[in-house]
């Protein structure tokens, strides 16, 4: 009698802990990329739409990113005015495509929709989704900063015997350079299982033993109708269901078993990131280390004794340069994707809020603000008491850097602009994510010429990379893996070439004489600067892997330093040919990096990361 009383206990114990809720369904929707130059997007999305809503049992709707095609304004809105048509709840979050073209930096998405991240619960269950970007910067995708944080707060709140679904744009593997701080937090939880989007296709997937599902696309392609996932959630498992909209739902493709996981006793993966680079060149060590509590996409500039940056909260700070201490802050009410710009003790940059700001260098103070039309996510160029600068009104300004009013607007381009220009004999110049090169007069604003690499694809304009010029030739190269050479006069194409399949990062020798790019595998490749088709005088493989973060080069006394997307510094020696050293701070994308001298390097990651490195 005793033996059964157990056997009784322990089935209603098993029973309860798979019983926690009642049966319900929810839909499942990702990928669907509005755009506003293409109709067929909004049409799947609305058919979508009308078919949840002719259904009496959905719960609510969950939607894994890539809402928009390239995270405009007019796309968030496109897409909201959609999907709020749905008669049920909706749940939200941003994906590459939102976040890695947006014209106001995020910022417009979390304004649109409400939030960028969320957390509810349904039936005794907790869904947590939250951002991924990269934002304004092509990269890996990367959970930001500020969200790692937020998920460490709400997972804080959560009974660790709740059952969790978390949700992303991206899965959780290495398409995500920080994918391991989730997974690793996850795994402290009862995490039933991760939802995503991003392949467009229906997967089963495990992440480090999660258990893991892929949603597809809410787009057609070849298809005569979109679709997405109705997903049953019973006591013992969840179910998959592909349905298309107004047609049929299929027959179950994927079945996740609920159950109480011992990720305790799963070893740590051998995938993780390692840091046994360092350990090859002892000579490089970090002076000082600041962790931002957001990401940092931005160069830090040096003003006097201070290292200034901004960050993805809008948070400008100033650290001490010997110690790595903070100095002061200045709280912005947007996004900063802005380098700073310093001249006659000013620090100039822009915010998503906005405005450009002027700064009192040594104390922080603000000495004005300019109000553009939207986010100014370019950076500043100070020349001759001038601050230009670059916005997401399609425009670009002078404007006085005394008093921070308008000189001039250049007001016609066709996309937000998000470089920093470049000043040559009394002419600016700089790209817009609208296809075009741009050279303006830098004293009226009047348009010299605009190039165009021949793309009418606005993702492959030459508009992240810093044009590059010497002895009346422009170098840029942009995401189409093309370096091209133009006339500095008149905006005539003097050669495109493919070789090394350099994309956006570039840079030039000190004398002028050499081009140097970064290939996006492994390769560093030198051309001599030329008005004719040169071929590549000299490559040196670096050892990088796979590269497409847009992170200029910078030589100094005769060495080239640069970052890639992996979170590596690297040292070659231009006149040897050899890499002199490389350093790993995190797994997150280096921005172009501040060069003080060969031996002295001031370095920001994505993930907020700011070093002072120094070679002994």
């Amino acid at each position: 009698m005793k033996k059964i009383s157990f056997l009784l206990l322990a089935v209603l114990l098993f029973s309860g802990t798979n019983a926690q809720w009642k049966p319900f369904r929810f839909a499942f929707i990702s990928d669907t990329h509005i755009n506003d130059r293409n109709n067929i997007p909004s049409e799947d999305l609305r058919r979508t739409v009308a078919d949840i809503n002719q259904m009496t049992d959905i719960a609510f709707v969950v939607i894994t990113g890539d809402i928009t095609e390239l995270g405009t304004d007019e796309e968030i809105r496109m897409a909201k005015e959609i999907l709020d048509q749905l008669k049920v709840p909706y749940y939200i979050i941003p994906g590459n495509h939102d976040s890695g073209w947006s014209e106001s930096g995020g910022v417009t998405f979390a304004r649109v929709f409400g939030y960028d991240k969320f957390r509810f619960e349904y039936n005794g269950i907790s869904f947590l989704g939250c951002a991924s970007g990269p934002f304004v910067r092509m990269s890996d995708g990367h959970i930001p900063r500020d969200a790692v944080n937020w998920l460490d707060a709400e997972l804080k709140k959560t009974d660790p015997s709740q059952p969790v679904i978390f949700l992303n744009h991206y899965p959780l593997d290495n398409g995500l350079d920080n994918w391991y701080e989730i997974t690793d937090r996850l795994k402290k939880q009862n995490t039933l299982a991760v939802l995503c989007g991003h392949g467009h296709n229906n997967h089963v997937l495990n992440f480090e033993g999660i258990p893991g599902v892929m949603g597809r696309s809410n787009l057609r392609a070849k298809a005569e109708t979109g679709g997405y996932n109705l997903v049953d959630v019973r006591t013992d498992s969840l179910i998959f269901s592909e349905r298309r909209p107004g047609v049929n739902t299929l027959l179950p493709w994927a079945k996740v078993k609920l159950q109480k996981h011992d990720y305790a006793s799963m070893p740590r993966p051998a995938t993780h990131p390692v840091y046994t680079l360092n350990d090859s060149f002892p000579a490089v060590k970090p002076k000082w280390t600041f962790s931002s509590d957001a990401n940092v996409i931005s160069t830090p500039a040096v003003a006097g004794k201070l290292v200034v940056f901004g960050n993805s909260i809008g948070r400008i700070d100033a650290l001490n340069i010997s110690n790595g201490k903070k100095q002061w802050s200045y709280q912005t009410r947007g996004a900063i994707y802005s380098s700073p710009a310093v001249s006659e003790n000013k620090v100039v940059l822009g915010s998503g809020d906005g405005n450009v700001y002027c700064l009192d260098a040594v104390k922080g103070k603000l000495l004005w603000s300019f109000k553009a039309g939207a986010a100014v996510l370019g950076s500043p160029l100070i020349s001759n008491n001038t601050v230009y600068i670059g916005a997401s009104d399609h425009a670009f300004r002078a404007i006085d850097l005394q008093t921070g009013r308008e000189k001039w607007r250049f007001d016609s381009l066709g996309g937000p602009m998000v470089s920093t220009p470049v000043i040559h004999d009394g002419h600016v110049i700089f790209g817009a994510w609208d296809t075009y090169l741009y050279s303006l007069d830098a004293v009226t604003g009047k348009l010299n010429w605009k190039w165009s690499n021949g793309s009418t694809v606005k993702n492959l304009s030459p508009a992240s990379c810093i044009p590059l010029i010497h002895d009346g030739v422009i170098y840029v190269a942009a995401p189409d893996r093309v370096l091209s050479a133009i006339d500095f006069k008149t905006g005539s194409t003097l050669w495109r070439s493919k070789e090394g399949a350099l994309r956006e990062s570039t840079g030039i020798s000190a004398d002028g004489k050499w081009i140097y790019g970064k290939s996006m595998n492994d390769s560093i490749v030198a051309f001599p600067t030329s008005r004719t088709l040169p071929q590549a005088a000299w490559k040196l493989n670096c050892g990088f892997g796979y590269e497409h973060a847009p992170s200029m080069l910078t030589e100094k006394d005769g060495q080239l330093i640069f970052g890639t997307k992996n979170g590596r510094v690297y040292s070659v020696n231009t006149r040897t040919r050899e890499k002199s050293w490389a350093y790993k701070i995190d797994n997150s994308m280096v921005n172009t990096v501040n060069v003080i001298s060969s031996r002295s390097v001031i370095a920001s990651t994505m993930d907020g990361k700011v070093c002072l490195l120094e070679v002994n």
